[in-house]
């Protein structure tokens, strides 16, 4: 027996007791006539002593003769503790250690194993192994295990029935990148990692399983950033028979399930806003609604007045920055750089101070009198001390521009508070989206989306007009989850693949199988899936992923501690039939 307790489960009532611990040397502190040893595992520390006093000379020697990190078991009897702690659930007593043994030895670790440690990422993320022992990353893990055990009770508990659907799939052309897998004995051809089991997950609707989920790992070869893996797991489902209000009510269910039990929040219904709505009042998909600073559109008050920067815009708009008149005109500039990045692409910023005195003072005061500025003051609703911050151009370009700064401000002003949650549905998505550099239509969603059946009547004549039968669920600014109502009908799935540019010959090619199982009773269906990852860590407080996947990969794709990606074997080039040609 390595152990009979762990390292977080005594206490007073233990005082007396023969025990056996093993675990990790975090610290070791040597006062000449008495060591202390703080032992760690999984579940906490316990203090270890060594008393001149009480404990064999030559058990002293070797304790002193251990280093941080060695994995060690020692016997002994738990007494109190004269100086608690109570900080840890163990700190009121400690073990005066009869018997030791040396598990394994450690190197010295290179970056402290502390909560807050002097370890670099990078340099954390090469010894993932040993970052996980510390507490911040440990109890990320932990708490994502948690999450992933409600969903599966939950979802269970409403019949939903878990498949796993295949890793090694059909590339298809719509989405992100696939990444792509030779095959051996398929010579010059080539399995596709999955961005997602949508197909598999209609078909297991066509089978007749009626309620699907399953926690998967999906694959997309994208660019990455701080909220985004090129593997990630999603919580992924699927109903038959249900109409877009099931969907919508059943995963309203489980997330309210989820921000009541580990959270402790309860909410009444979910409010709804349209993509419509949400681009012009917060300029993108997924807004922040935590926080004010809405949009307001400023055309009839601002152009026609001689600034050519407004007058040739398709659209100016402005948000109201609350109690910030006092920005000085180094802060106002360095805004102004912000905005004019490459990331984001602005042309310039202009403002208009709303003095705590009443007046008024703009960057345009030469195009504008202070009357036609209190109107665009008053159609603000702005307060003496705010401070408006106006952009303008093509309406694609001057929202998302203006939703960056909205979102930058919030930040430096403190407003996205990572303890509040704010959920929100957004619905009536459009269904098709124009690309301009390949002239022709692309899924907003994906290519099986269905239109909302009032528009499936000018699919031909309008179809950039038609929306979708899509909702995104929207939680502190991210999007969490999307899906949305299914074609299920041979022909509507066949005029949708002509419209985003297959020919027949194309949509056979790519999604035969998914039309021909229409043909033998495809059942309505629709679905929904989770970002896990995404979900996890806004659950846990914050928006980037990374420290709540074990084993994550760097900005550049990269496991920095298995070395990943890496070249291979010529003869496994061989055998594949694969060529490397270097420029």
């Amino acid at each position: 027996m390595y152990r009979t307790h762990t390292c977080g489960e005594l206490n007073e009532s233990n005082i007396g007791q023969k025990v056996i611990l093993a675990g990790w040397i975090q610290t070791i502190r040597d006062k000449g006539f008495v060591t202390w040893i703080d032992l760690r595992d999984r579940y906490g520390i316990t203090q270890l002593v060594f008393d001149e006093q009480r404990t064999d000379k030559d058990l002293i020697e070797k304790a002193r003769k251990l280093g941080r990190e060695y994995v060690i078991q020692v016997s002994g009897t738990v007494i109190e503790r004269s100086s608690k702690n109570p900080n840890i659930s163990t700190g009121s007593i400690e073990i005066l250690v009869e018997k030791l043994s040396i598990l394994n030895e450690s190197l010295v670790p290179p970056f402290t194993i502390e909560d807050d440690t002097d370890g670099g990422e990078e340099i954390r993320m090469k010894y993932r192994y040993l970052d996980i022992r510390r507490n911040p990353v440990k109890d990320k893990l932990i708490f994502r295990s948690k999450v992933a055990q409600l969903v599966r009770n939950y979802l269970s508990g409403k019949g939903f029935i878990e498949v796993e659907t295949p890793v090694l799939i059909k590339s298809t052309p719509e989405g992100a990148r696939d990444f792509v897998v030779p095959s051996r004995i398929n010579p010059g051809q080539f399995y596709a990692l999955p961005q997602s089991p949508q197909t598999f997950k209609q078909l297991l609707m066509v089978a007749g399983l009626d309620k699907y989920f399953q926690l998967v790992k999906c694959f997309r070869d994208e660019d990455l950033r701080a909220d985004r893996q090129p593997e990630f797991t999603q919580i992924d489902c699927e109903m038959s028979f249900v109409e877009q209000e099931d969907v919508l009510n059943t995963f309203e269910g489980l997330t309210k399930h989820l921000l009541k039990e580990l959270k402790g929040i309860s909410f009444d219904k979910f409010p709804r806003m349209t993509y419509a709505e949400a681009m012009r009042r917060y300029g993108n998909d997924k807004p922040d609604v935590r926080f004010g600073m809405e949009f307001i559109e400023l055309n009839e008050e601002l152009q026609n007045n001689g600034f050519k920067v407004f007058d040739e815009a398709e659209l100016v708009v402005g948000i109201n920055v609350e109690k910030c008149a006092s920005y000085t005109r180094k802060q106002l500039d360095e805004l102004t750089d912000w905005v004019k990045r490459p990331q984001i692409g602005a042309s310039g910023l202009v403002y208009i101070r709303y003095n705590e005195d009443g007046s008024i003072k703009s960057s345009v005061d030469k195009f504008y009198s202070e009357d036609q500025l209190k109107i665009v003051i008053n159609r603000a609703n702005a307060q003496p001390g705010d401070l408006l911050l106006l952009l303008s151009g093509s309406t694609k370009k001057v929202r998302p521009q203006l939703s960056a700064l909205r979102m930058e401000l919030a930040e430096r002003l403190g407003l996205r508070n990572p303890d509040e949650y704010a959920p929100l549905w957004v619905v009536d998505f459009p269904l098709l989206e124009w690309d301009e550099d390949e002239n022709r239509y692309l899924a907003m969603h994906h290519p099986f989306t269905s239109p909302k059946p009032e528009d499936i009547s000018i699919l031909d004549t309008k179809p950039g007009e038609v929306r979708a039968n899509a909702y995104d669920l929207v939680l502190n600014g991210n999007e969490i989850g999307g899906g949305s109502v299914r074609i299920y009908n041979k022909e509507l799935q066949g005029k949708m693949l002509s419209l985003l540019g297959f020919t027949e010959e194309d949509a056979e090619a790519q999604f035969g199988f998914l039309m021909n199982a229409f043909k033998f009773g495809a059942p309505p269906h629709a679905g929904i899936a989770f970002g896990f990852d995404r979900l996890v860590a806004i659950l846990g407080g914050q928006e980037v992923i990374r420290d709540y996947i074990a084993f994550p990969k760097n900005n550049s794709g990269r496991d920095v501690m298995i070395d990943a990606p890496s070249y291979i074997y010529k003869e496994q080039l061989k055998e594949l039939n694969i060529e490397i040609i270097k420029d």
